[in-house]
């Protein structure tokens, strides 16, 4: 399904490294992201959170993307939207109707930290 007025945003994720210590592919290099194009996306607002500590101010703002179930997107990866920029913080889920076996969207919990 497509946004009459979707965006393309940009999803980046890390490289793979050999760890040091365990010697399997840990996915930790963002000095050169894969990156890919998702067309036709929607970021929603969901929330945002103001945490103060002694040391310091934050604002927690969550959102969602909403975008084709096919894009290739996991956990940990960076969504690029305009000058914002969020980290998938949950698994994404294309809901499919049982019934009609139709399925419109798929939506990505966003996070993105300010402070």
């Amino acid at each position: 399904m497509d946004f009459a007025a979707g965006v393309a945003v940009i999803r980046q994720r890390a490289r793979m490294k050999i760890d040091p210590y365990s010697k399997r592919p840990m996915p930790t290099d963002w000095n050169d992201p894969d990156t890919a194009t998702i067309n036709g996306a929607f970021v929603a607002s969901a929330s945002s959170v103001g945490i103060t500590t002694e040391l310091r101010q934050q604002v927690q703002t969550t959102k969602s993307l909403y975008c084709d179930p096919a894009a290739d997107v996991r956990i940990g990866d960076r969504i690029v939207s305009g000058t914002h920029t969020y980290t998938v913080t949950a698994v994404p889920e294309a809901d499919t109707n049982p019934f009609t076996g139709w399925q419109p969207v798929q939506e990505i919990p966003l996070e993105e930290v300010l402070g």
